[in-house]
């Protein structure tokens, strides 16, 4: 009798210490970044951008159709950070065109007729007609990936900026529309970069999963110089792009 009571109390000092332990969870470790393993790694060494391109502060007078489109292509260099390499640093180079579409109206981009930058509406017209730019430019973004060792898996956020020098300027329209309605085969080309900044200072972003994503891009100078067309209102036209995003490699 006097062992079973002696084991009795042994075993109710021990249970509760057993009971205590299996209610303790165990702290997941947190994980070492530093160490892992980015040598076959890919984080959008190429980048395609297809976007809509805006004019922010266009005036009324200037009458638009269709759809201004945007297309830019760059190849970056990717620099992750030793200590999370969640964290990197992209730097590249590229091409940026931009198409803008006037509707019934013509530009001298030239500023032959008038010395300014003139934008014209009258009973003749170019069926099709669009302002063309093509920038050389150097992008620079710091990069987040939740999954650095599988980026072309993973969700993916970006902010930069980027500097570009304007290439060519052209206006362009295609297939003369009479002030009777015949059309004319006709195609007019004027090639000028005399009335436009040539310097382009934008900020960009953009978030992706995997190797799509949407991306956008604001141009902080002027795109038009000052006093170039001040009978036309373009005072502070600033173009934006908002568009889709194809990365990886």
């Amino acid at each position: 009798m006097k062992k079973l009571i002696t084991l009795s109390l042994a075993l109710a000092s021990v249970l509760p210490l057993f009971a205590q332990d299996s209610t303790i969870t165990a702290k997941p470790k947190k994980k070492d970044w530093s160490k892992i393993n980015l040598s076959n790694r890919p984080n959008d060494h190429f980048m395609l951008q297809i976007g809509y391109n805006g004019w922010a502060s266009i005036p009324d007078t200037i009458a638009t159709k269709g759809i201004p489109r945007s297309f830019n292509m760059y190849f970056m260099f990717d620099f992750p950070f030793k200590t999370d390499p969640r964290f990197s640093v992209g730097v590249g180079v590229g091409l940026g065109t931009d198409n803008f579409y006037l509707d019934k109206m013509t530009v001298d981009i030239s500023g032959r007729e008038t010395g300014q930058l003139t934008f014209r509406s009258d009973s003749t017209y170019f069926k099709k007609y669009k302002i063309a730019t093509t920038f050389a430019e150097l992008p620079i973004e710091l990069r987040f990936a939740a999954n650095p060792e599988n980026t072309n898996k993973s969700w993916k956020a970006a902010i930069g900026a980027k500097v570009g020098t304007m290439l060519s300027a052209m206006a362009k329209g295609k297939n003369l529309i009479s002030s009777n309605g015949g059309t004319l085969s006709y195609t007019e080309k004027i090639k000028s970069k005399r009335f436009f900044n040539t310097t382009r200072l934008a900020v960009t972003g953009r978030i992706s999963k995997g190797v799509f994503g949407i991306y956008g891009m604001y141009q902080i100078n002027q795109f038009i110089k000052d006093g170039a067309s001040p009978n036309a209102g373009l005072v502070d036209v600033r173009p934006f792009q908002i568009g889709i995003s194809i990365s990886g490699l």
